[in-house]
């Protein structure tokens, strides 16, 4: 039996069991090179409602120097950041006295709108191939793991935050204490922290089950968000619903006893949306395994039908949602002809797991599949308009989240 990595509580309730899988962001070099599984199984703290894996691989598998997703590969990405920026510095009327960080800063994709603005900024990063890239954008970064060491030195370099930014990371830390308390250790007494997260009422209700992959420890809500915070010094005071991965919260926080941010009328509404969903009783876990199955159904038949009928299927995108999909569905390169990303760091490898090869996307023009897989959902309008030529051969798109839908 495993305990809870907040609150040490007993583990008890399964959310969804996904089998052994390969971390989702380790590729191959070679179609027949060793790699690690490990059991990729997500549990429910019936203690704090936090959602949470129950193995832990070592950060330093994942995190390290060839670590290989950019965020600036994706244009809706980074054109979020820099409409995030712009909100920020407008509404804390950041300038040059001011100090942004980011935890987990990634390729600088969000902190270089802050520089160009003229505003300091310090990225922490622990790979060393993205934190290189934001050097190159302008962006200070220093690389290391975020946490209460990390940020107690970095407040006594001088470093102390008027806004600390943690896009997609909360989830990403198995030491949630740790990396919480980081936040509290380095925010400036009139500071504000925010967090971006996938919501998990939109991982439940939309099947979203691959985004659970070993990067991920926790799958999390507003409820238990608020918890883990509360325990670190921590006030939520605001919440927002975006769009990004399938759905996400952008939450508010700042320190207790900070006056400056008063609460918001979304807070009440996102609360009361997750209890209705029973994330409180437990309700709301009952039955995802069982519309999982359903996916893996869907898309096991689509291909068989594909390759019947004498079709080809590629897919698009190398995401490590994808390799979560394929592995749990056992598809590879028999079903798959190959994966093309636009991101030239995973050309020429294999996807982890089902060994399929990764290629550029001009690879799409000179076969001519049938049907193009977009593994990164979340991308879709995107993939679509920027791969648009394959009509001009009829293929079709097709994704698998929450069913399959070909157009």
């Amino acid at each position: 039996m495993t305990t809870c990595r907040f609150c040490n509580a007993p583990l008890t309730t399964s959310l969804v069991d996904l089998g052994q899988q390969p971390p989702s962001n380790s590729y191959l070099k070679t179609a027949d090179q060793d790699e690690k599984v490990y059991a990729l199984k997500a549990v429910v703290c019936d203690a704090c409602h936090l959602v949470q894996l129950d193995t832990t691989v070592d950060p330093g598998e994942i995190f390290h120097d060839d670590y290989a997703y950019f965020s600036s590969f994706s244009a809706s990405w980074v054109a979020h950041a820099k409409t995030y920026a712009d909100k920020m510095i407008a509404k804390l009327g950041l300038d040059k006295n001011s100090k942004v960080v980011e935890a987990a800063s990634n390729d600088g994709y969000l902190l270089q709108h802050f520089v160009k603005a003229g505003i300091p900024v310090l990225g922490v990063e622990p790979s060393s191939s993205v934190a290189q890239a934001a050097r190159e954008k302008g962006v200070e970064t220093i690389e290391a793991f975020f946490n209460v060491e990390t940020a107690e030195r970095l407040k006594g370099e001088g470093h102390g935050a008027d806004l600390i930014a943690a896009n997609n990371v909360l989830a990403h830390v198995p030491d949630i204490n740790g990396f919480v308390g980081g936040f509290a250790a380095l925010l400036n007494d009139d500071g504000m922290l925010t967090v971006e997260f996938p919501h998990l009422l939109n991982m439940l209700n939309l099947v979203q089950f691959d985004t659970i992959y070993h990067e991920h420890y926790f799958y999390l809500s507003l409820l238990a968000v608020e918890t883990v915070f509360k325990a670190h010094g921590l006030r939520v005071f605001d919440v927002e619903e975006i769009s990004t991965h399938g759905g996400s919260l952008r939450v508010y926080a700042c320190k207790d006893d900070c006056t400056v941010f008063e609460d918001g009328a979304s807070l009440a509404v996102i609360r009361q949306k997750e209890s209705a969903a029973g994330f409180e009783t437990g309700k709301a876990y009952e039955g995802f395994a069982a519309k999982v199955e359903g996916v893996r159904e869907g898309l096991l038949a689509f291909l068989k039908t594909a390759k019947a009928e004498g079709k080809t299927v590629v897919a698009y995108g190398a995401a490590a949602k994808g390799n979560t999909l394929l592995n749990f569905c056992d598809v590879g390169a028999d079903e798959i002809d190959f994966v093309v990303d636009a991101n030239d760091w995973k050309q020429g490898q294999f996807m982890p797991g089902s060994r399929i090869p990764i290629l550029s996307p001009d690879h799409i023009d000179t076969a001519k599949p049938d049907y193009v897989l977009i593994l990164p959902w979340n991308l879709r309008l995107e993939i679509e308009n920027q791969m648009s030529a394959i009509r001009q051969w009829d293929a079709k798109f097709v994704v698998a989240i929450p069913e399959i839908e070909v157009w």
